[in-house]
Formats: C-alpha cells, structure tokens, sequence
C-alpha cells in the first residue's frame, strides 16, 4: 500500500493511494499514519480489504502533500553508508555506521518550502531512502530480525548545513537540525512492496541538472543490519524513521567551488518506487 497524509500543514488527513492512482480517504477508517496504525495488524487489514474493494471516497487530488507519517518518535540517521559517497568525500567507510539524530520537527512534506538557514554557506542536498519501523525493536540479534521490524520506505532529503556540522565544533547535530531540513514522503510505501531495499535507484537534481545518480546496493551496512545495529544502542518503536545514508553526488564531494543551495535553487529527487519530492528553496 502507498500511505499518505494530505491537507494544510498540522491537520493532515490519512490517505491512500490505490492501485489506479486515485487519492483515497482513510480518515473513517484511521486517525492516523502514525507508529499506532503500523503496529496494528488488524487495522492494517481493514485497510488493505477497503483498499481493494474501491469503496473508499476519492479525494481531490490536489490536496497538499504531508509528511506520510505523524506523531514521529526519533529520527535516526546513518552517515557515510555509502561506498560511493565515502570515496568522494575523501573518508575512510566506516567499521561500524555512524549514527546521529534528527529532531521530528525539522520533517516537512515533500513539495513544501525548504529554508536556507540564516547565515548559511554551505547547505547541501542529500537523497536517502528512509525506513520506518512498526515492530518495537531492541537488541535484535540478525539483520534478517531487522528486516522483520520494518513496516515501510519513503523518501527523505536529509539537508544538511556543512559549515555548521564539520566546522563549528562538537557533534554534526548543528548542521542537521535546522528548519524544514528533513521533507519527508510523498507516501509511506508498505514493506511488501518492497521486496529488496537493496535494489533501489535514488536520484537526485538540482535545477534540472542530476548530482546524483545511485542505487542502495552501494551501502555499507544494508537495511536490516543499520536496524539490527541501532537497536544494540536504543530501543526502536513504532513509527521511528531511520535515514539509511545517501550516495555520492552531494555539493561537498564537489570541486571548488562546491555549488551548495541558495534561495531560488529548485530540488527534485525520488527513490525507484517511493514516489518523488520537489522543493523551492527560500532564505529563512
């Protein structure tokens, strides 16, 4: 199923898009997408049966896109989980993932407005494949367990402010956390559809021209290992989001000078299957 949030920023109704793609009203059905719904087998299958019966009320299909999931916990996200990228930017690949947070506020819908944060040099793209869990999770023992806890995929731009990650000291938080620097969706894709996160292509550009161009078999540390590997050091719930890392093609990977994003820069970028973001760029 592809599962969705539409409507004005903050009162987002549940939604689905069936197979025609005809934008579909869950909101008699569910309160939500949310950790809840995905945890919940029998509500799951409530969905799917009005799914495939065409009985659902059709929705105006040019409802504002949310975030395809609300009530997010934590935000988890692998850095350096790609080959590719390492070598580009000049890194050794890591022996184990490197893990970082991102707040749930900085998530946004995938065609809203991304800022360029004040004072702002060096913002960045980043296109990654995002996995949301919908079994509780903690110290899992196989990466195979850790496929098991996933409920979904969906696309994430994980902006990033490189001046303020490497170069203002202490942890990349700074650099991560700014406004709107995690536009989230457009659908929550369920997991079986998904067949094998590995095979995915991920694609990203910059005013029409493509910086990148990468497939998630250049990871590291796959899908089901990054969940297993996470769940050593913190519980996993319910519709938490783990970020799995992006490819090579970012602006810092780049010759001088780095072409980072100022306000006018249009991004578009998508995940084979997931669908596709689109995003103006504004100072904030």
């Amino acid at each position: 199923m592809k599962l969705l949030r539409v409507g004005t920023a903050g009162a987002e109704r549940p939604a689905l898009l069936d197979a025609g793609g005809t934008l579909r009203d869950l909101s008699a059905l569910v309160d939500d997408i949310d950790g809840a719904l995905l945890a919940d087998e029998a509500a799951l299958a409530r969905v799917r049966a009005a799914a495939g019966s065409g009985e659902l009320p059709a929705l105006d299909p040019g409802l504002r896109i949310g975030p395809p999931l609300g009530r997010i916990g934590k935000i988890v996200c692998i850095g350096l989980n790609y080959h590719d990228h390492a070598r580009e930017t000049g890194a050794e690949p890591p022996a184990e993932p490197v893990v970082f947070l991102k707040a749930p506020d900085t998530v946004v819908g995938p065609d809203d407005t991304v800022l360029v944060p004040r004072g702002s040099a060096k913002t960045d793209w980043e296109v990654e494949l995002a996995v949301v869990i919908g079994r509780t999770a903690r110290h899992l023992e196989s990466a195979e367990d850790g496929l098991a806890h996933v409920a979904g995929y969906a696309v994430a731009h994980d902006v990033s402010e490189r001046e303020f990650q490497m170069e203002r000291g202490g942890t990349w938080d700074k650099g991560k956390n700014c406004e709107t620097f995690n536009p989230l969706g457009p659908w929550l894709v369920t997991a079986d559809e998904v067949p094998d996160p590995q095979r995915l292509a991920l694609r990203l550009w910059v005013n029409g021209e493509l910086k990148q161009d990468g497939t998630t078999a250049e990871q590291i540390f796959p899908v089901g290992e990054v969940v297993r590997y996470v769940s050593r050091f913190m519980t996993l719930y319910p519709g938490d989001v783990i970020n799995t890392g992006t490819p090579a093609g970012v602006a810092m990977g780049r010759p001088e000078p780095k072409p980072y994003l100022r306000a006018g820069d249009v991004v578009e970028l998508e995940v084979e299957g997931l669908g596709r973001q689109r995003q103006v760029l504004k100072d904030a």
